[in-house]
């Protein structure tokens, strides 16, 4: 448990904000000795581009930096609204029940689109009573969508996070979907199960994901992932759902 804590991306981040921080005291007193004082909105930028730097030169996926550039100046910006203790416990609320398990995962929320539903409904539409799981389904958008094309599928989905799961959940029952929303982890599911898995996870999952596959799905089972390869195994075949967009892979069992 603790080495898997120490690998998190998100501890790395942390640890990359402190280490900017020194740095951008150098430089701003290297200035300040040239004889330009920076203004605190500038310093703030200075260390988000140093964190952003230091989060690319590390490798850490491409939201991170991104993270690491704007959390200095956010929290100068929040600082200045002066705004009520009570909001910042609201947003960290929303953002823990949205993000629930992206420390521990490695997994950030990832939205897939209707040209992705589009290409997976295609896929199977010569498998009658299809038993598709979406893993990490988020708003339950690919679940909905298939339930409602297709009649006679088996379609499901499993949300570790708690909102999304929840608003999923919601959005079938308003629309009286037959489609199913689990809330856990899909490590505690038997691929065996389901006759095509699709994932939009992230790089980081992808081996672990591919290990689990490899032991659990049957033959004529589909392994489908949205924009991440497996670095270990080359897809059987790939669809470009959008032109230029992220792919969809695919691996026959």
């Amino acid at each position: 448990m603790l080495q898997q804590i120490l690998r998190a991306p998100a501890l790395k981040a942390l640890l990359i904000q402190v280490l900017a921080f020194p740095l951008m005291l150098l430089l701003v007193y290297g200035l300040a000795r040239a004889g330009l004082v920076l203004p605190l909105l500038a310093v703030a930028v200075l260390q988000g581009v140093i964190a952003a730097l230091l989060t690319w030169r590390v490798g850490l996926a491409r939201w991170w930096c991104a993270i690491g550039l704007l959390f200095a100046p956010a929290l100068l910006g929040a600082s200045w609204l002066d705004l009520p203790p009570v909001v910042f416990l609201l947003a960290f609320i929303f953002l823990l029940s949205l993000y629930w398990s992206t420390f521990r995962t490695q997994v950030p929320f990832y939205p897939s689109g209707p040209r992705v539903w589009q290409a997976v409904a295609e896929l199977v539409h010569d498998r009658p009573g299809v038993r598709l799981i979406d893993i990490g389904s988020g708003l339950g958008g690919l679940v909905l969508d298939l339930s409602r094309r297709r009649l006679d599928a088996q379609v499901s989905g499993i949300e570790l996070a708690p909102l999304p799961w929840l608003l999923s959940r919601l959005r079938a029952r308003l629309s009286s979907s037959r489609a199913r929303f689990l809330r856990g982890d899909y490590e505690a599911l038997d691929f065996a199960d389901y006759d095509v898995v699709f994932a939009y996870l992230s790089p980081a999952a992808m081996a672990a994901l591919w290990s689990k596959a490899e032991a659990e799905m049957l033959p004529g089972s589909m392994l489908l992932s949205y924009e991440f390869k497996i670095r270990t195994r080359a897809p059987d075949k790939t669809i470009g759902t959008t032109e230029g967009g992220p792919l969809l892979y695919i691996w026959c069992f």
